[in-house]
């Protein structure tokens, strides 16, 4: 029996770690065997790629080399990780995927969704999430959050702008793929945001 892979989506400061948590809690209380995972990362290779990337010393870093890094963090964390998990049964919670490169570097640096879409085929050939939660709230909002958590890492030192593509973008995808997509307003207090949460997994467990 296949896994079923379930990804978390949004800018910063949107409450992806808090309800990462409450989702790995609800996967493990209704049976499920979960992997926890996190992208760009999930092995000691994509981790170390992840670090290049997050690392405000590399702030300039031309547009096309972090999108082949990002793309080669997720190689690897596709070969060694997420496929072998689904292949035995597991389900795989993860923090951001390909959407992710959509909306970050296509949206917010501009590469041609073309060029991403070329390199999601070469890596991933049609394998996409099964469900995608995107917690969304105004950039002002989930940048005032992050503000709040100490050093910027070289994203989150980005301007207002680039944020605002970002989370455009987000919403464009989630409309053009509503049957995998579910919006979640999260600038709601964390006990509503949780309640929605809830309501999208009990229905997607009971379909699964």
């Amino acid at each position: 029996m296949t896994g079923r892979f379930i990804t978390v989506e949004g800018i910063e400061g949107v409450g992806k770690t808090t309800n990462i948590d409450f989702i790995h809690r609800q996967l493990l209380a209704a049976g499920r065997e979960v992997l926890l995972t996190r992208e760009p990362g999930g092995t000691p290779l994509a981790e170390a790629i992840r670090g290049l990337l997050l690392d405000p010393e590399y702030t300039g870093m031309d547009a096309c080399c972090e999108l082949q890094l990002v793309f080669a963090a997720r190689a690897e964390h596709l070969a060694r990780v997420i496929r072998p998990a689904l292949a035995q049964g597991k389900w795989v919670l993860c923090d951001r995927f390909t959407d992710a490169t959509y909306a970050y570097q296509g949206g917010g640096r501009g590469i041609e969704t073309s060029i991403i879409a070329a390199l999601e085929t070469l890596v991933q050939g049609d394998f996409r999430p099964d469900l995608t939660l995107l917690l969304d709230v105004p950039v002002a909002v989930g940048l005032a959050r992050a503000g709040k958590r100490g050093a910027l890492d070289r994203f989150e030192q980005e301007q207002v702008d680039f944020f605002d593509r970002v989370r455009l973008c987000y919403l464009d995808m989630a409309r053009e793929h509503p049957a995998r997509y579910r919006v979640i307003d999260a600038a709601q207090p964390l006990e509503r945001v949780q309640q929605e949460l809830a309501a999208v997994l009990t229905n997607f467990l009971q379909h699964s």
